[in-house]
This record gives C-alpha cells, structure tokens and sequence, in this order.
C-alpha cells in the first residue's frame, strides 16, 4: 500500500511538472508574439503601406520604404529562426547514460544476449565480475576507483566521468550542464551546441527589437503618452531581459573555451573524481582552437564519452604558460 501511494504521489508530481514546462513555454512563445506585434500595431505607418503595396516586402529596389521592407524582412526571419531553434532544443535529446548503454549494447556482440530492455533499465549493472559497460566506464577513470563512487544512487547505474543525474527528468544525462525550466529539457552532451545557437539567436533578437522600439519612441514621442509609456515599460524588459541573455551567453562561451560544464564549475569540490585536480586546471580541455572546433565543427556521437586524464596529464596542465608556449599556441 505505502509503495502504491508512493507511485500514485511521484506520477502526480512528474505530471504537475510537465504541464508547469508546457506552461512557461507557452508563455515564452506568447511573449514573443507580443513584443513583435507591439512594433506593428504602433507602427501605423507602416501597416498603411504594406496594404496598399505588399509586395514591396519581397521586392525591393532604393527608395527609403524598400530598404525599410528588407530591414522588416529579415527581422520576421530572424524572429522565425529563433522559434525554430528554440523548439529544436526543446525536442532535443541531451544523451541520457541509459540511452548510451542501450547504444553501447547493440554495438558489442558479447551484450547481444543480454542487450538491455525497457523493463530493465533501473536494474543494477555492475556484479561480482562486472559488466562490458562497467569495464568501459571505469576504464576512463583513475586506476584505484571503485565502481560505488561512480554508481548513481537514483538510477543505479555506472556513470561516465561528467556525467550526473537530473532530478528533474530524473535521468542521468552525459556532460551535464544544468536543466533549463523554459526548455523543459536537459542541456547535456547531446544539445548543448544547439542551446548555445538559440541563446546567440535570441540575444540578436533582443537587441533588434530593442533598437526598433527605441527608433519608434524617437520619432512618436509626446503623439499618445499612453503609447510612450507601454513601450518605454517595454524598453525596460527588454533591457533586463537582454542583460540576462547577454551574461549566459558569455558565460557558456566561456564553458565552452574551457571545455567545461555549470554543473563542474558549480559544483567542482564536491565532484570526487575533481578534487584532486587543481583549482585552475581544466581537465577535459583540449585547447582553445580544438574545443571550439570539436564542440561547433566535429560531427561525432551524442552518446560520446570522455576518459579523465592522467596523474601526468594533469601535472602537465598546471604548468603556466610562458610566452614561447602563447607564440607556439601551445594553449589552443
């Protein structure tokens, strides 16, 4: 009875969560629409023009209405884009470790007998000799560690070095950022790229409709104070809402210079397998010419897992550059 109603309770929860994400990301959308409506709504003269001649939108020549049609134009694309992205990312999948197990079975013959299924997935995999999954994990750590610490208490599997477990999907994603609420999502190995591109994305869409709003103001000011104030209330969420991006933005540009993660830079001290690295040594980091390449340009697997470096390594890492090291970019 005690375990029925401990289902009954979760299920309720998981259910209250996803109509609250389906909420915020309706709400995010309706946003949108209204900060883009506002311009034309208010923009009389505009909306004048584009029903008398709407085709001035598409074709355009030198006068001064054409170069506002084009500037319109590739305003709406860029609006569009952003939606697009932004609903991307929130079907993205950010590669959950169960989903790299599965992956990982079916490309080992030797699992093939005892492939994991749907009804196994929360099964413990580690026994007295351990399994092919459990070999290759904790072959990316350091020798001496036990596959205890590396276990996850939730879902009770092995999980890859960067890996943590979500308790808001609760899964375990590979390469854990965070969960972003307004995505409904995970931002893990899998999707952190295309959530990096939706927040470039966003921000340029900022700062345009804030130039447009701030344009329109200039030229209508003291017409309708009422107008005046909505877009001024308006002007001051969009500046919030700007810095806000603005500091993500540089902020996961930074992670991924460094080939980091939040939850790592966050949560460094009490990530076991980290404390004995130095406080300035970033231990997945290839470089920044090659960790832009590999987290923008290289095509590879979502479920692709990285090993932890060695004592050496490691030791090699936290020498300083020195100026023949910077000329010989021995930093990128």
């Amino acid at each position: 009875m005690v375990s029925q109603r401990i289902c009954v309770f979760v299920c309720v929860i998981l259910v209250a969560a996803r109509r609250t994400t389906l909420r915020l990301q309706l709400t995010l959308v309706m946003v949108h629409f209204v900060f883009i409506g506002f311009i034309f709504i208010f923009d009389s003269e505009f909306i004048k023009k584009l029903k008398r001649q709407p085709w001035k939108l598409v074709v355009a020549l030198n006068s001064s209405y054409e170069d506002y049609a084009w500037y319109t134009l590739v305003y709406l694309l860029l609006f569009v884009a952003t939606l697009v992205q932004y609903f991307i990312t929130c079907g993205s999948s950010p590669g959950y470790v169960l989903d790299a197990m599965k992956d990982f079975a079916r490309a080992d013959a030797s699992l093939r007998a005892s492939e994991i299924s749907v009804d196994h997935l929360g099964e413990t995999i580690s026994g007295d000799n351990g399994t092919n999954w459990t070999k290759l994990v904790m072959g990316m750590y350091r020798h001496g560690t036990s596959v205890r610490s590396c276990t996850c208490s939730c879902c009770n599997v092995v999980q890859p070095p960067r890996a943590a477990h979500c308790h808001d999907c609760d899964k375990c994603v590979l390469q854990f950022d965070h969960h972003c609420v307004w995505l409904g999502t995970c931002i893990g190995q899998g999707n952190h790229c295309q959530f990096w591109w939706y927040l470039f994305e966003e921000t340029a869409l900022c700062i345009w409709t804030g130039i447009w709003y701030m344009e329109f103001l200039q030229d209508y000011i003291r017409e309708a104070w009422l107008i005046d104030v909505i877009i001024i209330i308006m002007l001051v969420v969009l500046s919030i809402s700007l810095m806000f991006l603005l500091l993500l933005l540089i902020f996961h540009s930074y992670l991924i210079v460094t080939n980091q993660t939040t939850h790592e830079l966050v949560r460094r001290r009490r990530i076991a397998y980290m404390r004995s690295i130095p406080e300035r040594v970033y231990p997945f980091s290839k470089g920044v010419c090659r960790n832009l390449y590999r987290f923008c340009c290289a095509r590879s697997s979502i479920y692709r897992m990285e090993a932890l470096p060695s004592a050496e390594e490691v030791a090699q890492m936290s020498i300083p550059y020195s100026c023949f090291d910077v000329l010989s970019c021995r930093c990128c």
